[in-house]
């Protein structure tokens, strides 16, 4: 792992996931790069980059350009190689843009989740980027993830497809030297019996090369609910899982499991592209 990208709006939970980047740098010795995406509009847009400059434009570039560099003094981010960016686009769009142009390695962003008709209208700038980011994005509540050899859990299916992320996944896994737990949720729609859940897992293992793994079947009423009552009895510190990216209607009629998840999970999140 080479580099980080933290988008920030310089709230509590960009802080939040600036310290979380902070602890993995330190231990990969790898360099953090922060960004603010400055919505403006297009007719101001249009001036920053002709021969003049709309003066309150201007000020919005001069005061994120002054924020941005008072965050990278923060004593939490001492001895860290850090740089920082402002880019002239909608959140989304901008931060999987930016982590293509520079090869970024992993997405953390901060949530505080949300809920009920916000949810289904709006959703948020962090369920997006989780729905369309191919490399792994980390989403964080608050601080508190500790990377000394850290529980992880992984839930899936384990079906074929799963198999390209889930190396992205062991990496990640032997950076951490984290203890990891596989688990399959066993709902009344995706009901298996024991013989053919553990089948099922000790195939797909058999094709890893994996150390300090345990194997899990939990049962609950929905995958989610599952994930969260697992993760809880298990003292879980971050939970991953991997997510299609539907988008458009598709992902309005089935739903996402993972954007979900970033929502209402009280620990991290961190999600692998299938």
């Amino acid at each position: 792992m080479k580099q980080i990208l933290v988008p920030t709006d310089f709230s509590t939970n960009a802080e939040n996931a600036l310290k979380v980047a902070a602890k993995i740098a330190k231990k990969q010795n790898c360099e953090i790069l922060l960004l603010h995406m400055l919505e403006i509009p297009s007719q101001m847009n249009d001036a920053i980059t002709g021969s003049t400059g709309i003066p309150e434009a201007m000020l919005f570039i001069q005061k994120a350009n002054e924020t941005l560099e008072n965050e990278t003094q923060k004593s939490f981010l001492k001895d860290i190689p850090i740089s920082h960016y402002i880019q002239f686009e909608k959140a989304t769009d901008g931060i999987l843009s930016f982590s293509k142009k520079n090869n970024i390695d992993l997405i953390i962003m901060g949530s505080h989740g949300v809920s009920g008709i916000q949810e289904i209208i709006i959703g948020s700038n962090t369920e997006k980027v989780v729905r369309q980011s191919d490399i792994p994005v980390l989403i964080i509540k608050d601080d508190s993830l500790d990377f000394n050899q850290p529980h992880f859990i992984f839930a899936s299916d384990f079906t074929e497809e799963i198999k390209t992320p889930f190396k992205k996944m062991l990496e990640l896994v032997t950076i951490f030297e984290a203890e990891l737990s596989l688990v399959m949720i066993c709902t009344p729609n995706s009901f298996k019996t024991t013989r053919t859940a553990k089948k099922i897992l000790a195939n797909f293992v058999s094709e890893f090369d994996i150390k300090n793994y345990s194997i899990h079947f939990y049962n609950d009423t929905n995958i989610e609910k599952g994930i969260l009552h697992f993760a809880k009895d298990v003292n879980a510190d971050l939970i991953g899982l991997c997510t299609h990216g539907r988008t458009g209607l598709s992902h309005f009629f089935t739903g996402s499991i993972s954007e979900d998840l970033v929502n209402h999970a009280a620990r991290p999140v961190i999600t692998f592209k299938i």
